[in-house]
């Protein structure tokens, strides 16, 4: 994923995070219903979440520290199966970054998703910061919808 090994297995629809190039199937049916509800929760018409990506994380599987693509604005996320936590530091532009060997940024905030538990990713958790998951002890999958930036 952009360079970097990814340890999951994923299935996107409506779009990916190739912005276009890559030709994705529309929302299967039995997601409708949970992008209902979470664009009630997150105060947006359903419609505007236009990409469901699924996850599936193997024991031992982590997320990367990253930022979501920039063409997508909210991201709304189901945990699913097992919990896990979900760490936060302030977003640092690459070419911003301190180039003294040894120096670590931290993550400054912290979340533990139950399983079945949502999140949302909007303005400054957005925008503002980075985001991780440690390595996961159990199976774990995940939904997240977003949408296009205007």
């Amino acid at each position: 994923m952009r360079g970097v090994a990814a340890r999951r297995r994923v299935a996107f629809f409506g779009r990916s995070y190739d912005a276009g190039a890559v030709v994705t199937p529309p929302l299967p049916a039995f997601l409708l219903p949970l992008r209902e509800k979470v664009a009630l929760w997150a105060g947006v018409d359903a419609g505007a979440f236009s990409m469901a990506l699924i996850n599936e994380y193997p024991p031992g599987a982590p997320i990367g520290w990253h930022r979501d693509a920039p063409q997508y604005d909210i991201v709304a996320g189901i945990s699913l199966l097992s919990s896990c936590r979900m760490k936060f530091r302030p977003y640092v532009r690459p070419d911003a970054r301190p180039s003294a060997e040894g120096v670590r940024r931290i993550a400054t905030h912290e979340i533990h998703l139950e399983r079945r538990s949502a999140y949302l990713m909007t303005g400054e958790s957005r925008n503002a910061y980075e985001h991780h998951i440690p390595a996961v002890t159990t199976l774990r999958y995940s939904i997240t919808f977003r949408t296009v930036r205007p």
